[in-house]
């Protein structure tokens, strides 16, 4: 895994392209260990920069999941890799809020193998974990929130933003998540 992870992250930065390590791998670095069989990568590219990526497929051993990546990508903003040698799926996602473009920004740099991999922060993953909101995901908000300090108007004013868009109770459901981090303490 972490001789992949190098590995995506120098043809990244070969290639110019932004890029932060989100999901189950971040988790991994700011939470709890636990079993995860992929890797979701957020570029700074929208869809039009696809063929950037698609250059990078086959250098990097990757196989695409998909028949037609321009349509799959245009619709759902993923393209769908797995791994071969390693079984592990790859996910690209490309990106172009403002949310997305400060998130990479903020994104911090770990060593891995010796080469610098840029993952989201604690607080970009909280965030991305409880848009997901699935069970899994915010055992991991609590998770990290057991071993890390975060910045909390950052996270509150991105889910306020998000709550007033997509109509879910983001920031209640954050809040929740505090309060009985805190009770257990």
């Amino acid at each position: 895994m972490s001789n992949l992870l190098a590995t995506l992250a120098r043809a990244l930065d070969e290639a110019g392209i932004p890029y932060m390590i989100i999901g189950g791998q971040a988790v991994l670095v700011y939470g709890e260990p636990r079993l995860t069989r992929d890797v979701d990568v957020t570029l700074g590219l929208t869809p039009e920069g696809l063929s950037q990526v698609l250059a990078l497929v086959p250098k990097l051993d990757l196989k695409i999941l998909v028949e037609d990546p321009q349509a799959f990508v245009r619709k759902t903003w993923v393209l769908p890799t797995l791994h071969p040698s390693t079984g592990l799926r790859v996910d690209f996602v490309f990106s172009w809020t403002p949310y997305e473009q400060e998130a990479l920004r903020r994104a911090r740099v770990f060593k891995i193998q010796g080469y610098p991999v840029r993952y989201a922060s604690p607080e970009d993953v909280v965030i991305h974990k409880v848009l997901a909101g699935r069970p899994r995901d915010l055992e991991d908000v609590k998770n990290i929130l057991r071993k890390q300090q975060l910045d909390f108007a950052y996270v509150q004013k991105w889910l306020d933003a998000f709550e007033r868009t997509l109509s879910q109770p983001f920031r209640k459901t954050f809040e929740e998540i505090v309060a009985e981090i805190s009770e257990a303490s």
